[in-house]
């Protein structure tokens, strides 16, 4: 036996399914996934109806939030269960055809999570340095054509990574377990244009944000300083409110590269079929969906009072996508 089929078996041995057994452990472990899932689900859901319904919500930036809220919602409906299932059932158990569609919509929706991001971040950028020609130039309609085209685009480009990789997708090595392993060619170009392209113009573009807002805060000081006019107030107010959004948002960013960079150092430094922790990884990497909707909850006022709205049920009256939640 050699060494390759030595690894297969040894690979098989760990991860067999084995007889399940209902304990303490197992239902305890069900009702977290479910938990992880229906938050992940109820809170992009929420805020997914926030944006599209209040019309004082339809701005270019709210646009890039709602495409980063439609994909989480995705995550929790199409990936998490059935990735998440893997805690409690410790194999893979719904078939090769839903494997080859896990794979290909978690590598999907992941991929535009991570650009959704990194055009949240040229945009705040462009916001900040530059807010009436950004005021003038970008709309909610131009907001929507890049997004459409961002989807559109890493949608081809998972079709292809899948349908060029090869063979080595779906039940990888033993028939318990859901893995794909990308050649080395593929895994090249994934790493680069999944990861480094991305992640370098949110880091980027980020540093640059904090530079400006550094440089804000030094003329908000002058401005209270020297402020008798009304023009001197509403910059100085403009400039707090670009501010406080490019805080709120540097907090989005950083929980989502802290979720991101784990898995994807594991992916550089160790093959994912050899590692138990690889899996942990991905599952960090999923519940980033689920905390988006919690650290917006924490920071946007405007989204606590959609949820009120909602849950109240006024959104149900004639006026209510007019009603200020500023």
């Amino acid at each position: 036996m050699n060494a390759t089929e030595l690894n297969q078996t040894d690979h098989c041995l760990r991860f067999s399914c084995p007889q399940r057994t209902v304990s303490a452990v197992y239902v305890l472990l069900c009702l977290c996934v479910a938990a992880a899932v229906l938050l992940t689900v109820c809170g992009n859901l929420l805020i997914i109806i926030s944006v599209c319904h209040f019309k004082q919500l339809h701005t270019p930036t709210n646009m890039l939030i709602l495409s980063l809220a439609v994909s989480d919602f995705l995550v929790g409906v199409f990936v998490m269960p059935f990735q998440l299932s893997q805690l409690t059932e410790s194999c893979w158990i719904f078939g090769p055809a839903i494997c080859v569609f896990s794979i290909l919509i978690t590598f999907f929706l992941t991929n535009i999570s991570i650009y959704n991001v990194a055009l949240i971040a040229v945009d705040r950028y462009f916001a900040i340095s530059n807010p009436f020609l950004y005021t003038e130039n970008i709309t909610v309609s131009k907001a929507c054509a890049v997004i459409l085209c961002n989807w559109f685009v890493l949608l081809s480009y998972n079709s292809s990574l899948l349908y060029f990789n090869g063979n080595s997708i779906g039940l990888i090595l033993c028939p318990e377990q859901c893995l794909i392993v990308l050649n080395e060619v593929w895994s090249l170009v994934d790493l680069v244009f999944v990861f480094v392209i991305p992640c370098s113009v949110i880091i980027i573009f980020y540093l640059l944000i904090f530079i400006i807002a550094k440089k804000h805060a030094n003329a908000i000081r002058e401005l209270n300083i020297h402020a008798t006019t009304q023009d001197s107030k509403n910059r100085m107010d403009s400039m707090k409110s670009e501010k406080k959004a490019a805080k709120v948002l540097s907090i989005l960013v950083a929980v989502f590269m802290a979720c991101l960079f784990p898995y994807f150092v594991n992916t550089l430094i160790s093959n994912a079929l050899e590692t138990e922790s690889f899996f942990n990884l991905v599952i960090l990497l999923y519940l980033n969906s689920t905390i988006n909707p919690v650290i917006y909850a924490l920071f946007y006022p405007w989204f606590r009072r959609c949820i009120k709205v909602i849950l109240t049920l006024q959104i149900f009256r004639t006026d209510s996508a007019l009603i200020n939640v500023h």
